[in-house]
């Protein structure tokens, strides 16, 4: 198997809302953005599925040893081999994909955050840059990087992104011994951490705990608009997968908030086919 397809079938398999937006994508483009995607799902990865911390911890120090090998073109993961010949063109930089390698990391070291600005310092890691590499493949070249107002869209929006995630996953979570919502804000609205741990029906909802997820979907939403308010009019047209990526986050951030925040007992999820649908219907419109 080359790093190529050993990177489209990360991708592929990994049935992300991310992988429908990649499909519209001019070739070159796609590579790239598809072998960076499995890099960040390679770290992501050792994060989740390794049950010893200090066993992920020892596989993150390895990537990092590899990420700089890799910039030094000695590149041996395959992930690294299919990203490192579009590093050039788009302006992808090692403190880039150690940036994402920190995130993850933190998820080693910290299971809470006091305050919002704490959590926005991980989301930062986790998202934000991962939203600014993006943006630079999608709509970068070799002598025209992207200009700061697009710069800051893309990071405001992955910060979007993940505070999705974060609303969506609360009880998965909370099950892996992670709370992402801010202390500060769980005593605001007197929900206990232990609350969403609970097992049996009702589990831990509550009027307590709705208005705390009322309050995280406004701030998610704000973000969006936040977002879209920055980037501007004459990158519209480049930046469409990563307005694909807004239409289906922000369409299942709509679809928890209608369904009242059943997040602590399952994971709420759009079908592939609806995924592609919202994608297509953007790129429609974007055109």
């Amino acid at each position: 198997m080359t790093p190529q397809q050993y990177v489209q079938e990360r991708a592929a398999r990994s049935g992300s809302s991310f992988y429908y937006a990649f499909l519209f994508l001019p070739p070159p483009r796609r590579a790239a953005i598809t072998a960076f995607y499995a890099f960040c799902r390679e770290i992501d990865d050792v994060v989740d599925e390794v049950a010893e911390a200090s066993v992920a911890a020892t596989k993150l120090a390895w990537w990092r040893k590899e990420v700089a090998e890799a910039f030094s073109g000695r590149a041996q993961h395959p992930a690294l081999k299919a990203l490192m010949p579009h590093v050039a063109d788009y302006g992808l930089r090692e403190d880039q994909l150690q940036a994402v390698i920190d995130g993850c990391e933190m998820d080693l070291t910290q299971t809470r955050y006091l305050d919002e600005a704490a959590l926005r310092r991980y989301c930062h890691l986790v998202a934000g840059v991962v939203g600014e590499v993006a943006a630079s493949i999608f709509g970068s070249a070799p002598v025209r990087p992207i200009n700061e107002a697009t710069r800051a869209y893309a990071h405001t929006l992955g910060l979007a992104f993940q505070l999705t995630n974060i609303i969506r996953d609360v009880g998965d979570d909370a099950r892996r011994g992670r709370v992402y919502l801010p202390v500060s804000e769980l005593q605001r609205f007197d929900v206990k951490a232990h609350e969403l741990l609970q097992r049996e029906a009702p589990w831990g909802y509550s009027e307590r705990f709705t208005a705390l997820m009322r309050f995280q979907a406004a701030r998610a939403h704000g973000l969006y608009d936040e977002a879209m308010a920055l980037l501007p009019a004459e990158e519209r047209r480049a930046q469409r997968p990563g307005l694909m990526m807004a239409e289906i986050y922000r369409t299942l951030l709509c679809e928890i908030e209608a369904d009242g925040f059943q997040v602590l007992h399952q994971r709420v999820s759009l079908t592939p086919l609806r995924k592609f649908w919202l994608a297509w219907k953007t790129n429609w419109r974007e055109r």
